[in-house]
């Protein structure tokens, strides 16, 4: 569905569960990550890109201290709430708690938050690795932002804001790069990202590659899968070497570290994704595809070896396109892991074959046939017109 088809569904929605016009409709987009798989976290380097998939918001400002929420895609259900008594979770309806969230974050902050009237709707596949999560966690301050709210706060920041939601609301211990690139992508490019010092460099991605991601059907929750423990035991590693992140130990180090088996394979995922993404970053920027898609292959074995976050359709999957590519283009797993999506880069040529071969040959443990998705580069939040 198209940015534009998705704001007449939500304004039309709005007038007829509010009266009247929506002030504003904003977007947020989903992400896909090219390279660097759980080390946003570890103050490492990642490079992802915003998708045209997005999360699209309809705004109006209230003159009380109520937020009235309306989520379509949600069968559609309704959720209403106040802002001067303190905001707390709803278990039973998950999606409420990116909302709920993103707006005590805003409160939390000290800044000026009227009461809302929101409809959201998105075409942001969940539970598909592609951050529908961030998507909207985003959106909802970019909507804030449409309004007059949250004054002063730049992209960055409301990446920032996105992050805590997630983290100290929802409960999932994400890093960074979903909320950042939601918020900063920029169309065309990749956008390289320190997770530290939140730098961030666009890497065009040349004209004649495309990206492609492949949704297993295998659904995954990050809350409720192993990712909160993949994180507890990179931050024991860190803590066994004195230093504040994973970011400040070398590969040099691990051997005869003392680290217990476990410990020291999550480890080396980590370090060596680091020097995998800022290789890839390189060779994206020179269109030397042979080169990234090494270091693609070499990323999923560690995601599959080291880090084991990869389940055996993903796995499928990866082998099917790399089976059709033949290393003209790269294919990984892609976000938290445990099922979700693969992303290939590959030239726009072989495309229609790739596709093919997934539909073909792929199927979930349930029987699906593979979602085949074509993206494109897309920019970061914004107000639609």
């Amino acid at each position: 569905m198209s940015l534009a088809e998705l704001r007449t569904r939500v304004a039309g929605a709005f007038t007829k569960a509010f009266g009247g016009r929506p002030q504003a409709c904003v977007q947020a987009p989903g992400r896909v990550n090219l390279i660097g798989e759980h080390t946003d976290y570890n103050e490492g380097f990642v490079l992802p890109c915003a998708i045209d998939r997005a999360t699209v918001v309809a705004v109006r400002a209230r003159d009380d201290r109520q937020v009235h929420v309306l989520a379509l895609d949600e069968g559609p259900d309704r959720d209403s709430f106040a802002l001067d008594v303190p905001i707390t979770p709803v278990p039973a309806r998950p999606w409420t708690g990116y909302v709920r969230g993103m707006l005590r974050e805003a409160l939390a902050g000290q800044l000026d938050l009227p009461g809302l009237d929101l409809v959201i709707a998105g075409d942001v596949p969940q539970g598909s690795g592609l951050s529908s999560s961030a998507s909207l966690t985003v959106a909802v301050g970019t909507a804030c932002q449409a309004v007059g709210a949250l004054r002063g706060v730049d992209p960055t920041g409301l990446a920032r804001m996105a992050q805590r939601a997630e983290n100290h609301f929802v409960g999932c211990q994400c890093g960074i790069m979903d909320q950042l690139v939601s918020s900063r992508g920029e169309a065309g490019c990749a956008l390289w990202i320190d997770c530290r010092s939140l730098a961030t460099r666009a890497v065009p991605i040349p004209p004649d590659l495309c990206v492609l991601i492949a949704h297993s059907r295998v659904r995954r929750g990050l809350v409720d899968s192993h990712y909160n423990e993949r994180r507890a035991a990179c931050e024991a590693a860190a803590r066994h070497f004195g230093v504040a992140a994973l970011r400040d130990v070398s590969a040099g180090q691990l051997a005869g570290s003392g680290l217990d088996p476990l410990t020291l394979r999550r480890a080396r995922h980590v370090l060596t994704e680091n020097e995998r993404t800022l290789r890839a970053a390189e060779a994206l920027a020179r269109g030397e595809l042979r080169n990234l898609a090494t270091l693609m292959a070499e990323s999923h074995v560690s995601m599959r070896e080291d880090f084991e976050i990869t389940v055996p359709a993903v796995d499928q999957l990866v082998a099917i396109v790399d089976g059709v590519l033949a290393g003209e283009g790269g294919c990984r797993m892609t976000g938290g892991g445990f099922g979700g999506c693969v992303v290939a880069v590959l030239p726009a040529a072989a495309m229609d074959e790739v596709e093919h071969a997934v539909q073909r040959h792929y199927r979930s443990p349930d029987g699906l046939p593979a979602a085949v998705f074509r993206c494109r580069a897309s920019a970061g939040a914004a107000p639609l017109p």
